[in-house]
């Protein structure tokens, strides 16, 4: 009788073979470090966002650019929009906890500016709800996500979706991003330092579209449908918020 695999082994394989098609989804980071480089050399901010562990993810990146990941050079501007609790319970507490991201965008976000939304499943309404102020505001919206195509993924600019079933590796496989992303950003620093030398600093001004490129390798065929077409970005006060969390089950709502 064949002994049943360790619970390291399963989880190895399962990452093991989600690396293959990571790589190739992963061939955005260059140029993802390249654009992050110019816009937060010249001024500009990354707004990132995500709920629990995406959360933690989310909030390791912003420290890596606001201190740094290697090299050291001067700090970015660089907010995770769940770290600011007085303001995340408020807002929930007022507005809905789908609000809870969307109006810091509002708050902090200024055009030409980048926002990145990363979730497992792509689903978070919040999530939804921010990226769709995202484009209000007129930043440029990424997203790290889980398999696609998802809804996340069809209202934001450019996403690298993991191909993986088990939301553990997709996070994982996160953080590696956020750490290439920022060595790419840091690689691509000098020479963008020294193209822009003696100009005026400040965020750059992009126009930036409604709609994007798809993901790459994965059709986006009938997300239309998956996505609520009236998401507001703002809303009313609740009298009770329902939290619905990545796997789709509804819990308690969150009150302060």
């Amino acid at each position: 009788m064949t002994p049943p695999r360790s619970l390291l082994e399963e989880h190895l394989t399962g990452l093991a073979a989600a690396l293959p098609s990571y790589r190739r989804a992963a061939q955005r980071l260059p140029a993802w470090g390249a654009e992050l480089a110019r816009t937060l050399a010249g001024g500009g901010r990354l707004l990132v966002a995500g709920n629990g562990g995406s959360a933690a993810e989310a909030q390791h990146l912003t420290a890596e650019l606001v201190g740094k990941l290697r090299a050291d050079r001067q700090p970015f501007s660089a907010i995770a929009l769940h770290a600011e609790t007085s303001a995340f319970t408020a807002i929930g507490n007022d507005y809905g906890y789908d609000q809870v991201f969307a109006r810091q965008v509002h708050a902090h976000g200024r055009p030409g500016d980048i926002l990145l939304l990363l979730s497992t499943s792509g689903r978070s309404q919040n999530l939804l709800q921010a990226a769709r102020a995202g484009h209000q505001v007129g930043l440029r919206c990424w997203a790290l996500t889980g398999p696609a195509p998802n809804p996340l993924a069809g209202l934001c600019h450019e996403t690298l979706a993991v191909p993986a079933p088990d939301g553990q590796i997709v996070q994982e496989l996160h953080l590696v991003t956020s750490h290439l992303l920022c060595e790419y950003a840091e690689q691509a620093l000098p020479v963008v330092l020294a193209a822009t030398a003696g100009t005026p600093t400040g965020p750059p001004v992009a126009e930036v579209p409604v709609a994007g490129p798809p993901v790459v390798g994965v059709p986006l065929t009938g997300l239309e449908a998956e996505v609520p077409a009236d998401l507001p970005t703002t809303g009313p006060v609740r009298t009770g918020v329902e939290v619905v969390p990545e796997d789709g089950q509804q819990v308690e709502g969150m009150r302060r």
